[in-house]
């Protein structure tokens, strides 16, 4: 992924943690629970990007061993 998705994904787990913070101090469950949401997925992303980004060096580290 590129370094765009990286800072959206970021953003979002910001984001995520501020709605949940204002839900907490309003005692509001649905923006509690909307925060929590996108907190889960912004740490969903940001795994599927680390997956991604070790699979890509393993290959490039088998490319590399070939020659």
């Amino acid at each position: 992924m590129g370094l765009d998705d990286k800072i959206g994904n970021k953003a979002q787990e910001a984001l995520g943690k501020a709605k949940e913070g204002v839900g907490d101090a309003t005692d509001d469950r649905e923006l509690q629970a909307e925060g929590a949401a996108d907190q889960a997925g912004a740490k969903a992303k940001q795994a599927g990007e680390h997956l991604k980004d070790g699979l890509r060096d393993a290959a490039d580290g088998m490319r590399d061993a070939s020659r």
